[in-house]
C-alpha cells in the first residue's frame, strides 16, 4: 500500500474513509472542492483542491499516480469515462453507488414507489445479483446505474469496487433522516405517528462502515459490486426508540396499519410499505469485511451533530436539501387533528 487519492474527501463519507485510509498506511491525497482539512485526519495526510468537473484539476490532484483512487461523488457516466481516463495512472478504485439501482422482478423501482402499486417488492435480502434499473439520464438512481455500467464495461483498464450504500448516516449529511426523530423530540413532542405499524425497514449504513469497506477494497483491488450497509436493519419504530434512548426522552407510539392517514402525518423519512433490507455475505467473502459499528453504537455522533445544526436555527435553513426532498416533515398542527 503507497498512494491513495480520495475525492470528495471533506464530505459525510470522505471525513471517515481519509482517516481509514491513512491510519492503515496509506499516503493519502484528500481532495476536496475548497481544499479542507478534517481535524481528525493524521497530519500526514496532504490535501488539494479540485472542482470535480474539472478533468484538469482532478488529473493535477492525481499526478504521476496513485495506487487507488476512491471517489465519493462520482454520480453519472461522464464521471465513469473521467476516471477510465486516469486508468494508465490509477492502479484500481473504490466508487460510492446505492441500492436505489435495484429494481424489482416486475421493473419497479424507487423511481416508481409514488405510483399506484410503484414500490419495489425486493426480496429479503436483496443480493448484488438483484437486476437492476436501466441506465438513463433521468434521474439519480438510473445516473448511478449509467456509472456502474461504465465502470464495469472499462474493468480491464481499471479495476474498480463499486459500493451500493443503503440509508447513508453520521455527522455531516445534508439529510439526515435522524432529523426527523431528533427535531420532534427537541420540539417536547411526545406522542409520533408511525404507519405501516412502525415496522417499515430502510437498510442504514454508517459512515464509519462504509469506511471499513472502502479501506478493505482499497488493499484488495478488483472488479466488483458490494453492498454496503449496517449490519442489522432496524424498524422505524426500533430507531426512534433508539434516538429517545440517546436523548433521554419518552415517547408514546401510536401505530397506524396500512399508509400515513394523512400526507404530513406518520410518513418519516424511512416509512416504506415493504423492507428494504441488504445482504453483506458477499462483502463478508470477497473482502474479509466485519462492520465496525452498529446502529445503535453510531447514534450519539449523529444526534450530537443534528442538535448543534439546529441549535439557534430553523430547521429548513439547517437543512435545506431535507426539506427540498422530503417537504413539511413537521406538520403538527395537521398531526394535532388527525389525533384528536
Amino acid at each position: 500500500m503507497t498512494r491513495a487519492v480520495v475525492i470528495g474527501a471533506t464530505g459525510q463519507i470522505g471525513r471517515v474513509a481519509v482517516g481509514a485510509l491513512a491510519r492503515d498506511g496509506w499516503e493519502v491525497t484528500a481532495v476536496s472542492r475548497g481544499g479542507g482539512r478534517d481535524t481528525s485526519w493524521p497530519e500526514e495526510v496532504r490535501v488539494a483542491a479540485a472542482d470535480r468537473a474539472d478533468d484538469a484539476a482532478l488529473a493535477a490532484a492525481v499526478g504521476d499516480g496513485c495506487d487507488v483512487l476512491v471517489d465519493m461523488v462520482a454520480y453519472g457516466p461522464e464521471h465513469a469515462r473521467q476516471l477510465a481516463g486516469l486508468a494508465g495512472r490509477v492502479g484500481s478504485a473504490v466508487v460510492i453507488s446505492s441500492l436505489s439501482v435495484y429494481e424489482d422482478d416486475k421493473g419497479r423501482n424507487f423511481d416508481t414507489q409514488g405510483e399506484p402499486d410503484g414500490f419495489p417488492e425486493y426480496p429479503v435480502p436483496v443480493t448484488e445479483d438483484q437486476r437492476t434499473i436501466r441506465p438513463s439520464e433521468a434521474s439519480y438512481s438510473t445516473r448511478k446505474a449509467g456509472l456502474e455500467r461504465e465502470l464495469l464495461a472499462v474493468a480491464d483498464q481499471l479495476p474498480a469496487t463499486l459500493l451500493r450504500a443503503g440509508a447513508i448516516h453520521g455527522p455531516y449529511c445534508r439529510t439526515p433522516r435522524e432529523l426527523y426523530f431528533v427535531k420532534r423530540n427537541l420540539d417536547g413532542r411526545r406522542r409520533r405517528v408511525l404507519a405501516y405499524g412502525g415496522a417499515s425497514r430502510f437498510h442504514p449504513a454508517s459512515v464509519h462502515n462504509i469506511a471499513e469497506l472502502v479501506r478493505l477494497a482499497a488493499a484488495r483491488p478488483g472488479a466488483r459490486v458490494l453492498n454496503a450497509v449496517d449490519p442489522e436493519a432496524p424498524t422505524v419504530a426500533e430507531i426512534a426508540s433508539a434516538i429517545d434512548a440517546v436523548m433521554g426522552v419518552e415517547v408514546e407510539d401510536v401505530l397506524v396499519d396500512g399508509p400515513p392517514p394523512a400526507p404530513t402525518v406518520g410518513d418519516t423519512p424511512w416509512s416504506v410499505p415493504v423492507p428494504v433490507v441488504c445482504d453483506m455475505s458477499a462483502a463478508e467473502r470477497e473482502l474479509g469485511y466485519r462492520p465496525v459499528v452498529t446502529y445503535a453504537e453510531s447514534l450519539p455522533e449523529t444526534v450530537a451533530w443534528i442538535e448543534g445544526q439546529l441549535a439557534g436555527r430553523d430547521w429548513r435553513e439547517a437543512y435545506p436539501k431535507m426539506y427540498e426532498t422530503y417537504g413539511d416533515l413537521f406538520d403538527y398542527a395537521a398531526e394535532d387533528v388527525w389525533l384528536t
